[in-house]
């Protein structure tokens, strides 16, 4: 019986870390930019995209640009970099200001 109960205690564990864990998965859609410059690029000489990549050269994350809201972006880093300056879809688990990437895509551009 005690087996069982702890069975049962242990699969409603899992159960909620499970529920928990995709809770924090969302999906969002801004700009590709770095964590220092955000969305408004200090290189005023350089594109977007090359602002980004030097910053992110120099130090810096990748971070996502959602109207007034920047996240730092964390894995996928060779997508980020090809698509530093644009408009991209990230899919991952957020917490608070921080996104750990389980997929980057182009966004999709309406007609």
């Amino acid at each position: 019986m005690k087996s069982a109960m702890t069975l049962v205690f242990a699969a409603i564990m899992v159960l909620g870390a499970v529920q928990l864990s995709a809770a924090n998965q969302q999906q969002l859609t801004g700009i590709v930019s770095d964590s220092m410059c955000g969305a408004s690029h200090m290189a005023k000489d350089k594109t977007a995209a090359e602002c980004t990549r030097m910053c992110v050269k120099d130090g810096s994350k990748y971070a996502l640009a959602v109207g007034d809201k920047v996240y730092t972006l964390a894995g996928h880093e060779a997508e980020l970099d090809q698509l530093a300056g644009e408009k991209a879809t990230v899919k991952g688990e957020v917490k608070g200001n921080a996104v750990q990437v389980q997929s980057v895509s182009a966004a999709a551009r309406k007609q």
